[in-house]
């Protein structure tokens, strides 16, 4: 049966950049919520303090929740061999850190979409970075799971597996027990294309979700379509707003998800207006999730 988490989104730049808000005072907000856990993030920075992992693993336990997944950025297809390998430590690391959080879920992505990059040697780039991850992972009890993804804040350039043909070929390449899909059906709209498709695709591989929402502020699906396919930077049409009031058909995706047979955590990517409009986005997710998934 499906869960409900919740991830920062509003907060980010507070609890990763300038430090006035801290992990305590987001673990208090998010316990008002009728969720069930919190997507942590790598970059937290009281995460650089390791001794502060399992307190926070303890305060979010101690709320009545758990740390489902952990949300960290590897760069897998720069063309130094050395930048790789210390990609894949960092990986490691960060599934360390998932352990200790008790998370079963870590996100990896494929890496920069770097200028002149073929798309078969990316693709052998990153399947053979996440495949070197993948026994330390299964090792400790932990997923990892590829999100369909657009770009890291910090990265020069977007996703190098962003549009759904690169991404599906990836996913096909990589077969492990502790592999998996995290799929992010609002990404699809910045790679310019349609996110049921993407599911129809990869939904037998889907163990975790992120549920969002986008918005036109101007004109229509096509128009965003013809004018920022394939191209870098976020289209200025489209914005973040409440689960349920944009872009996304969740009968459709949730109708696809109980088909494949998905049970996992859903994540939800919200609140830039505040808790208030978080509350609301679970409020439908729950609703939605109760006609799909009867008894939840």
């Amino acid at each position: 049966m499906p869960r409900l988490a919740a991830f920062p989104k509003a907060f980010m730049h507070a609890l990763c950049k300038d430090g006035t808000m801290k992990v305590s005072e987001w673990i208090g907000l998010a316990a008002g919520l009728d969720i069930d856990g919190l997507e942590w993030y790598a970059g937290f920075l009281e995460m650089e303090d390791r001794s502060n992992w399992p307190l926070f693993r303890r305060q979010v336990e101690d709320n009545g929740m758990v740390i489902p997944m952990l949300c960290c950025s590897p760069d897998f297809t720069h063309p130094d061999a050395a930048f790789r390998k210390r990609e894949i430590d960092k990986q490691k690391g960060w599934i360390e850190m998932s352990r200790i959080l008790g998370a079963a879920y870590c996100r990896v992505l494929s890496g920069q979409r770097r200028p002149g990059l073929l798309v078969e040697e990316g693709i052998d780039l990153a399947a053979g970075c996440i495949e070197a991850c993948l026994p330390y992972a299964q090792e400790r009890g932990i997923t990892l799971i590829l999100e369909n993804h657009y770009k890291d804040d910090f990265w020069e350039y977007p996703e190098f597996a962003q549009q759904m043909d690169v991404f599906c070929a990836l996913v096909s390449r990589i077969h492990h027990p502790s592999f998996g899909v995290n799929y992010d059906p609002s990404n699809t709209y910045l790679a310019g294309e349609d996110p049921l498709e993407l599911l129809s695709r990869v939904a037998p591989r889907v163990v975790t979700m992120h549920a969002s929402d986008r918005f036109l502020t101007e004109g229509t699906l096509e128009d965003l379509r013809r004018e920022e396919a394939g191209v870098a930077g976020y289209a200025r049409r489209l914005s973040h707003g409440e689960i349920g009031k944009g872009l996304n058909d969740y009968d459709a995706i949730f109708t696809l998800l109980k088909a494949a047979g998905f049970d996992g955590w859903i994540s939800i990517e919200d609140g830039m207006d505040g808790m208030e409009q978080l509350a609301r986005s679970v409020t439908f997710l729950r609703d939605k999730i109760g006609q799909h998934w009867p008894g939840f």
